[in-house]
């Protein structure tokens, strides 16, 4: 009898230590420091460890309690992707409640080719946004030609939910500033203005079915620029007519084509005023890259597919052998 008590005090003591020291881990923060951090949860969870790396960020004082208290309350896999302004002077309660709810920071990815207000439609959709924020975002450097559009630089972002649309177009512009940089010395080397890569790039953009074409359709593009040749490109016009019964980059029909803007490259020779699409790296790399190409004519198949000319009676056969269905 006298065992069994002494093992079970021994057990009872043991027990009570652990649930102390749970206890502690739980209210006591671990430094009194109140500086916050952006822990970020990766898009992609599937080797991430929440406690694990709370506790070595020091936000928590162990993984293992963390895990415990997160699992009785059933509150683990609720964490959602993004950013979250933890502290370490917060206690492991706080940060369970914080991590469960949305997060401070939200990952938003947008893709090359895109004009300055369909990255704000995506935007806004993701921050919430108003009216108001996105005719902020839409007008953001309109006084500006250089920065008006093709510099908000495609790519992955993890975004604030509390920053103002000029503050988040001032991280694209950030972002492509830090892409550009290293290829200044080429543009100047080539005495190419970066504007004049970034008009070209847009173009690429827009024109190529993937980065196989981009080389071949710059080389085109700086071809027809260089002999005075219109450079005829729809997607130019498809800009400037903006967004028509809900789509961007509509088709353009012949009447179109007489249209007087300057964004008219079947009427005005050289390139458009601004670009017309925010290029990724690959197509910026391609308008300083061209390939030295005799073709001056163009187009797609159906599978995506190009088909250079060097004469426009050529070019007329690929519409037929290619387009003619």
């Amino acid at each position: 009898m006298r065992k069994f008590i002494r093992s079970f005090i021994g057990v009872f003591s043991v027990t009570s230590f652990f649930l102390i020291l749970g206890v502690w881990s739980i209210v006591r923060p671990v430094k009194n420091v109140s500086e916050t951090i952006v822990f970020v949860v990766p898009q992609e969870k599937i080797e991430f460890s929440l406690s694990s790396e709370l506790e070595k960020q020091q936000l928590v004082r162990s993984a293992f309690w963390y895990d415990i208290f997160s699992t009785v309350r059933g509150k683990n896999s609720a964490v959602v992707s993004g950013g979250y302004r933890l502290s370490s002077s917060m206690t492991m309660w706080q940060i369970m409640e914080k991590v469960i709810r949305h997060p401070d920071l939200v990952w938003i990815t947008v893709h090359e080719g895109l004009r300055k207000e369909q990255i704000g439609e995506s935007l806004a959709l993701r921050l919430g946004w108003n009216d108001v924020q996105l005719d902020e975002w839409n007008s953001v450097n309109d006084d500006n030609s250089e920065y008006k559009e093709g510099v908000y630089y495609p790519d992955t972002y993890l975004l604030p939910l509390d920053e103002t649309p000029t503050q988040i177009a001032k991280r694209f512009v950030d972002k492509f500033n830090e892409k550009i940089a290293p290829l200044l010395s080429q543009f100047a080397a080539k005495d190419i203005k970066w504007t004049t890569g970034i008009k070209i790039a847009s173009l690429i953009e827009r024109e190529a079915a993937g980065p196989q074409d981009m080389k071949l359709i710059s080389g085109i593009i700086w071809k027809r620029l260089d002999i005075g040749m219109k450079l005829e490109i729809d997607a130019t016009m498809q800009y400037t007519k903006g967004k028509v019964n809900g789509k961007w980059w509509g088709s353009i029909d012949l009447s179109e084509k007489q249209s007087d803007s300057l964004y008219n490259t079947y009427k005005h020779k050289g390139l458009p005023p601004t670009p017309i699409s925010n290029p990724g790296l690959e197509a910026i790399e391609a308008a300083l890259n061209p390939d030295d190409t005799s073709c001056i004519f163009y187009l797609h198949d159906a599978d995506k597919k190009i088909h250079c000319a060097k004469t426009y009676a050529e070019h007329k056969e690929n519409i037929v052998n290619y387009l003619s269905y």
